[in-house]
């Protein structure tokens, strides 16, 4: 899959079309995933600028058939592949980082009933995302530690009660259904993952997020008081014996968030593109007509777009390693899971960087008036770093030092 398209001359000399940086082929959503980033890109920067929820676009994603992908036929959805997924939120991300944010937790939410819950609760719970276009919201903070799962009664029966406040809960707001991590009787060692409704008696979402980048993730708080919790709305345990499958989710995330960095690197080239042949004037001293054809800002492109497409390239690598690794079942051993880890960690190292320089870099082929703000320019690199700051990418060099010095592969945590 290449994001770029060449296209050669016809044989009357005709010159070749310029290339379309915003090509990610997406196989039989391509048609329907452009035309839905093209309406998110249309009120993006307004909606950067007043942060907030962005009811009307989550109803666009809601309309646009793509909240299934993931799901396996058996229970009624399209059983789409991991690269594809991937590829559907980097397309996004070019656009609207924040509704991709959404789309690709929408998956991750899918993946968790996959993985932690009993055929019963898969059942339930995916057959009722397909049939009801059900938006998952997320509240799985794990470092959150004020949060209680306990067991209580009434006269309805046997049941739980959850207490306490969740934050970097994105997608909580506007969402349909939630997943929720707590310890059981307050015990960190026995972690569960709940999925119960969003609007259900007690949770109250908050509109208190307020980052410099990401600015309509929804991604507050979520505050819990007294909510009833049936036997039943508790996910399984992670796999049996706790398998090296069940530890795969923090992979599945973790490529979420690297196809964001790719998706606003994309962005960010394709719209500094547009404004250097459109609008950005040459340098009085650089002896050429059109700023396009300035050798050092076609330099400064030619850097930038091999680092995004570098980035790529080991994304898609560590996207087939994931869904190898998927495909294994509960087949897969540490080594195995070791390795799709590995993968994971070089492209979101690689892919944070290079965005992040990315996201600068674009200004000095544009120039100083493309500061103003009406441009939004800016909101690439915010988005960038705001995300690349998820966990520390640090952490991640050190998984790969380790492992190439030692041969072990990162143990299994919530960030890898």
């Amino acid at each position: 899959m290449s994001p770029l398209t060449l296209h050669h001359p016809e044989p009357s000399g005709t010159p070749p079309a310029p290339p379309d940086l915003l090509h990610v082929d997406c196989g039989a959503y391509t048609a329907t995933v452009d035309a839905l980033a093209v309406k998110l890109a249309a009120t993006a920067v307004e909606r950067d600028k007043r942060g907030g929820t962005a009811l009307a676009e989550r109803a666009l994603i809601r309309q646009s058939g793509l909240l299934t992908l993931s799901v396996p036929r058996q229970y009624g959805g399209p059983g789409e592949r991991w690269p594809l997924i991937y590829r559907i939120v980097r397309r996004l991300a070019a656009a609207d980082s924040s509704l991709a944010h959404l789309y690709g937790f929408q998956h991750l939410q899918i993946a968790t009933i996959l993985l932690f819950a009993n055929p019963a609760q898969q059942q339930h719970y995916l057959d009722g995302t397909v049939r009801h276009n059900w938006f998952w919201g997320n509240a799985t903070n794990a470092l959150d530690g004020n949060i209680v799962l306990q067991p209580a009664s009434d006269s309805a029966g046997e049941h739980y009660t959850l207490n306490g406040l969740k934050t970097f809960c994105s997608g909580a707001l506007d969402s349909d259904m939630l997943n929720v991590s707590a310890p059981r009787g307050g015990d960190p060692s026995n972690r569960l993952i709940i999925a119960i409704p969003s609007r259900r008696t007690g949770i109250h979402a908050n509109e208190d997020w307020d980052a410099i980048g990401q600015r309509q993730t929804d991604s507050g708080s979520v505050r819990f008081e007294q909510v009833r919790v049936e036997a039943a709305e508790i996910l399984g345990p992670p796999g049996p014996g706790g398998s090296p499958r069940a530890t795969l989710r923090p992979c599945v995330s973790q490529l979420v968030l690297t196809e964001i960095y790719n998706g606003n690197a994309l962005g960010a080239l394709a719209a500094a593109r547009a404004y250097t042949l459109e609008q950005a004037r040459p340098w009085v001293s650089s002896g050429v007509a059109k700023a396009g054809d300035d050798p050092f800002i076609q330099q400064r492109y030619g850097e930038l777009w091999s680092k995004y497409r570098a980035a790529v390239s080991l994304t898609e690598q560590a996207a087939q390693a994931l869904q190898e690794a998927w495909d294994l079942g509960e087949t897969i051993t540490p080594q195995q899971r070791g390795a799709a880890a590995v993968a994971i960690a070089e492209a979101r190292v690689f892919a944070a960087r290079s965005a992040l320089e990315v996201t600068a870099q674009i200004f000095e082929t544009m120039g100083a008036r493309a500061t103003a703000s009406r441009w939004g320019f800016d909101r690439w690199w915010r988005n960038v770093r705001t995300h690349s700051l998820h966990d520390p990418l640090d952490y991640k060099l050190r998984d790969i030092g380790h492992w190439l010095l030692s041969g072990e592969p990162p143990l299994p945590s919530i960030y890898s």
